[in-house]
């Protein structure tokens, strides 16, 4: 939350944050993130752990996460965080940490 002295952030689609919530709002950013947070994987284990994921989807997600300079593409064809990856992982912590707390699911009525 912001402090009543803080300035509010800009509203145009050039800003930062709205185009950071662009880009990980698209399904299946987050998870691919998460998949990689704590190893290196190849594309198809990465598809494996994708569940209902296809192959295709999964390639065009991971070549905007690639551009977006989130993730980096290795010579072995694995897939890892870069700098900037890793810090977002960091970032979405207390989101995680918050979503272990309250364990929402979409048939509970807090979902609402």
């Amino acid at each position: 939350m912001r402090s009543a002295n803080e300035a509010k952030p800009p509203r145009g689609r050039d800003a930062p944050t709205l185009a950071a919530m662009d880009l990980l709002g698209q399904r299946w950013m987050l998870r691919i993130l998460w998949e990689l947070e704590p190893e290196r994987l190849g594309f198809l284990e990465l598809r494996r752990r994708m569940d209902n994921c296809s192959s295709s989807m999964l390639s065009v997600r991971l070549q905007h996460l690639q551009s977006a300079g989130l993730i980096a593409k290795n010579p072995d064809k694995t897939y890892e965080l870069t700098t900037a990856g890793i810090e977002l992982g960091a970032a979405l912590q207390s989101v995680w940490e918050w979503s272990r707390r309250w364990r929402v699911s979409p048939t509970d009525p807090r979902a609402d």
